[in-house]
């Protein structure tokens, strides 16, 4: 099995020898809620930490030093991050997770997906330098998922990965399950995907004692809530390699941490063909000589074209980023 540089420090981190300096330990974030995070020791041992002072808030998958305190403990430093996926618009930052092989983002064919949102996931990862996985599910749904296959054609043009999954049924291989499996082993993933589309009927069957663990982290974090109220840590493997972080659904996805300018070169069909415009600060929108809008064409896409979807998406982006307030 094939680990990335980011699988291997976290794996260590979590999961084989011990490191200490003095009484300072190192742990792994694996839930959080509020200023309150549940630690996991090398050993496997979860204990409540709370950070020393005004310090930094930890996220789920952050690797820190913590140092005991009775049964529970301070975090006194965060490790330098890899990545750390996160959402902004114009009265808050939520981050979702920190060190992160890959984002899966999971849609269904019912109910209907918004591109928009799609595509606001996918920038962000992109601006991490965080690898996306798109998986359709509800494979059995006839008509209605070949519907909602095609519209992902740009996405299968530009080179993302697109798995379809029918979780409905208990037969991994003809469902897509074994496929999915493959491309999460080794790595960090954080799950991200609207109500209804199955987010924790795939978490449940990945993790069978994902439940089990949610109340206890629940009742652990005394937040009263269960499941999706905040994001969880799940090991998907007894080696502690493959791990699923699971996220609250997500309805509105702002960008404001992106500057309009920088937008096309984080949408993968754009940016191929960036060097072709006349200008050097061309914003694609109504240059002459534009090498993007050269390249708009219909619905579908292929040819090293752009979708009239997706372009329409950057025009739409690109004003709300534009217009967005200053800090």
């Amino acid at each position: 099995m094939n680990h990335s540089p980011h699988s291997r420090s976290r794996a260590d981190a979590a999961g084989r020898a011990p490191e200490s300096e003095g009484s300072i330990d190192i742990g792994l974030v694996v839930a959080a809620h509020g200023r309150h995070c549940l630690v996991e020791s090398p050993d496997g041992q979860r204990r409540i930490c709370h950070p020393r002072g005004k310090k930094s808030q930890a996220v789920v998958g952050d690797r820190v030093r913590w140092m005991p305190t009775g049964d529970e403990g301070s975090i006194e430093q965060i490790e330098p991050r890899n990545n750390l996926f996160y959402r902004q618009d114009e009265l808050r930052t939520k981050s979702f997770a920190a060190n992160l092989d890959q984002v899966l983002v999971l849609l269904a064919a019912e109910p209907e997906f918004s591109e928009h949102q799609l595509a606001r996931a996918l920038v962000a990862a992109e601006a991490e330098g965080i690898a996306p996985l798109i998986v359709l599910n509800k494979a059995d749904l006839g008509t209605l998922f070949e519907r909602a296959w095609d519209r992902l054609a740009p996405y299968r043009a530009m080179g993302l990965t697109v798995l379809p999954l029918r979780l409905k049924g208990e037969d991994d291989a003809s469902s897509g399950l074994d496929a999915l499996v493959q491309r999460l082993e080794g790595k960090t993933t954080l799950v991200l995907g609207p109500s209804g589309v199955g987010k924790s009927t795939l978490v449940n069957r990945l993790v069978p004692q994902a439940q089990a663990q949610t109340g206890e982290i629940s009742r652990a974090l005394n937040s009263g809530k269960h499941t999706t109220t905040s994001t969880t840590w799940y090991w998907v493997d007894t080696a502690r390699t493959t791990a699923l972080i699971d996220s609250p659904g997500f309805q509105e996805f702002g960008l404001n941490h992106i500057e309009a300018t920088r937008l096309a070169s984080l949408m993968p069909d754009l940016r191929a063909a960036l060097g072709a415009c006349r200008f050097y600060n061309c914003t694609h929108l109504h240059e002459p000589g534009c090498g993007v809008r050269a390249k708009v064409q219909g619905e579908g896409c292929g040819d090293d074209g752009i979708a009239a979807t997706r372009y329409r998406i950057y025009e739409d982006l690109f004003a709300e980023l534009s217009a967005k307030r200053s800090y």
